[in-house]
């Protein structure tokens, strides 16, 4: 299919797929590999600020450790999205989820159901950008001034598991969705940290359990969005297996998770005293949040909040890590 070429692709259900606007290919490829959500992408960030003072702790060999690191992180993700696209346009779900049904979804982000591109060619994106990340994780290694075991086996069941997602074994159809994506975060923050310190400490865990919790929580709103589609294909997230109460008491527990994973931090001294004041407004936004997507029931507009409570995270954490290094 060129660029000019507006095709018709008929779903796995028999419904046909709308026609897209013809568009470039990287764009498209980038829309299969989700690259404009880049919000799992930050915890490199983090751990990088956490030996960033004193001034000439970070070198250019550190460096080269987090800038291949993210690039290797960057194929990898890619790469489960698009086999994540590739499993949802095979069963169907995505196409209950984009359908004329849901119009506040853009199909255009599922190149598949949108007609843009075929199986093949999203399998063999995903391949490749798999193949990528396993080497350029290799390199990471490699240059790493640290390589404590758990480390090198964190890199190898990073790899593999997060191909596993929905496709291969298929964990998120397994009950695992909720859990998985809390250790996805954890990882991309701790594995740069310790190949660079050889070491983990207690306050940076706690930042990436904190990290791990973004993609969770703007995760569990898409799925109370996206519930009938994954319950016509049997994907078990907590939303599709419990009432809408049960599921709007699910994901406010986990809020109050979040704050008083922040709160018993600082007051057992894992974090500074002050951290869980400067983690409140993060705090507060999470809150209205739950406020938007359960009172007053927009749930997309809640989903897009959580995006903003994960970055807005993000840079209090990166100021935190700062602020705690400048005051010993």
């Amino acid at each position: 299919m060129t660029d000019s070429t507006l095709t018709t692709t008929t779903a796995p259900t028999g419904r046909p797929a709308q026609t897209p606007r013809a568009d470039g290919r990287l764009k498209t490829y980038a829309r299969l590999g989700k690259l404009d959500v880049y919000d799992y992408y930050l915890g490199t960030f983090i751990a990088l600020s956490a030996v960033l003072l004193p001034l000439g702790t970070l070198t250019g060999r550190t460096a080269a450790v987090f800038g291949v690191f993210l690039v290797g992180q960057v194929f990898l993700l890619m790469a489960m999205t698009a086999f994540d696209d590739v499993t949802g346009f095979r069963d169907g779900s995505d196409i209950t989820n984009y359908g004329p049904d849901h119009p506040l979804r853009n199909v255009k982000r599922k190149p598949l159901v949108a007609g843009a591109l075929t199986v093949p060619e999203a399998l063999r994106f995903a391949w490749a950008g798999a193949v990528l990340a396993a080497l350029l994780f290799g390199v990471t290694a490699s240059l790493a001034p640290h390589r404590p075991a758990w480390t090198a086996i964190g890199l190898a069941v990073l790899w593999v598991v997060t191909l596993q997602y929905s496709y291969g074994v298929k964990l998120s159809y397994h009950g695992f969705q909720e859990i998985y994506l809390v250790a996805l975060g954890f990882a991309l923050v701790i594995l740069p940290y310790g190949m660079v310190t050889g070491r983990a400490t207690g306050f940076l865990l706690v930042q990436a359990v904190l990290f791990g919790f973004g993609p969770l929580m703007f995760g569990v709103y898409s799925n109370t969005n996206d519930v009938d589609g994954d319950r016509s294909v049997g994907r078990p997230t907590v939303a599709a297996l419990v009432s809408e109460r049960g599921n709007a008491r699910f994901i406010g527990c986990l809020s109050l998770t979040e704050f008083l994973t922040i709160a018993a931090a600082s007051a057992v001294g894992i974090a500074p005293w002050w951290f869980v004041l400067l983690m409140l407004p993060a705090s507060l936004l999470r809150l209205r949040q739950y406020l938007l997507g359960f009172r007053s029931g927009d749930i997309m507009r809640a989903r897009r909040t959580g995006f903003a409570v994960h970055r807005l995270g993000v840079v209090l954490m990166i100021a935190g890590n700062l602020l705690a290094a400048v005051t010993g």
